[in-house]
């Protein structure tokens, strides 16, 4: 990768975008969709001044554009003070996640569901890291400006991505697939109508969504596939882990938890990467602290023990 050219090309969306925010009156992601759209030539407005020749003329490849992209979320979601679950999954996170699907899928043809796919980051890490395989990705999100920000990253870096406006909790008839993966939007379900159905639901207060999402999400996986969900550390001692836990018994088992660094998501809450696989064989999970994403001594003995355990 040029990081030079990555830097450029960066530089150039950043002034389309405030030109387009300050010409539109709107905000940043507003504005990012815009100059996508600009961009591929299926903008609807006229007569913007934006400097897009320039920007063909770069050549980006599709792991810079990944890039050029990462430093735009990043930057629109401090201009837009976003809530913690709208915050892009770090790419140090989802090069972690690409060697996991690496390491437990040796064919080279892979469905993968995403459940409340946001930005869209953690889709093009997959779309642009995993050079081996043929993905067939879907990303299902309930959230409208969502949804037009990755698909209109997707035209841009023209990678094979499906976005669906979907509440992932609501039962969907669709074919099962080989992986699911979600970095879990933390909360509470609003409607316990719906919750309700599920087998992790309470019936003393509203359901923890993450909760749902995993539950759900595990109707649309293979026998034997695997769901990579990233979570709060604490996600089978919090509340309503005891619901969380009865159904783990009855439909998976833990392969494997990863927790990460302290303070690398931004609303400073410490997550772990837990691997579940529907299966209801017992074995102990292979449990990693991984101290660091950016000490490579530190990353490669922990990609060196997973391999050891998983395969």
């Amino acid at each position: 990768m040029n990081m030079e050219k990555i830097e450029q090309a960066f530089a150039l969306v950043l002034r389309n975008v405030q030109l387009l925010e300050s010409q539109l009156s709107t905000h940043f992601y507003e504005g990012l969709i815009e100059q996508n759209a600009s961009y591929t030539g299926k903008s609807s407005l006229s007569d913007l001044r934006l400097i897009q020749d320039d920007l063909r003329a770069l050549g980006l490849t599709k792991k810079e554009w990944q890039k050029v992209y990462q430093f735009a979320l990043v930057k629109g979601a401090k201009a837009m003070h976003l809530q913690a679950n709208h915050q892009l999954t770090p790419d140090a996170i989802g090069y972690i996640v690409n060697f996991m699907v690496e390491t437990l899928y040796s064919d080279k043809v892979l469905s993968i569901l995403e459940l409340g796919s946001g930005t869209g980051n953690l889709a093009e890490t997959l779309l642009t890291g995993i050079a081996d395989k043929t993905i067939a990705y879907t990303g299902f999100e309930v959230d409208d400006l969502m949804i037009d920000l990755s698909a209109s990253i997707a035209d841009v870096m023209q990678t094979d991505a499906k976005f669906l406006q979907i509440d992932a909790i609501r039962p969907q008839v669709i074919d099962p697939v080989d992986l699911l993966v979600s970095d879990l939007p933390i909360g509470y379900y609003p409607d316990d109508e719906v919750a309700k159905r599920s087998a992790v639901a309470s019936e003393d207060d509203h359901t923890y969504a993450h909760h749902l999402l995993m539950a759900q999400g595990f109707k649309y996986l293979k026998a034997d596939g695997y769901a990579i969900f990233i979570a709060p550390v604490d996600l089978l001692s919090s509340g309503q882990s005891d619901l969380l836990k009865k159904w783990l018994q009855d439909y998976a088992r833990i392969s494997a938890v990863i927790t990460l660094p302290e303070g690398i998501f931004t609303e400073h809450h410490q997550k772990a990467i837990f691997v579940l696989q529907k299966s209801t064989q017992s074995k102990a999970p292979f449990v990693f602290p991984l101290t660091s994403l950016t000490d490579p001594e530190i990353v490669k003995g922990f990609m060196m023990q997973f391999k050891a355990n998983m395969v």
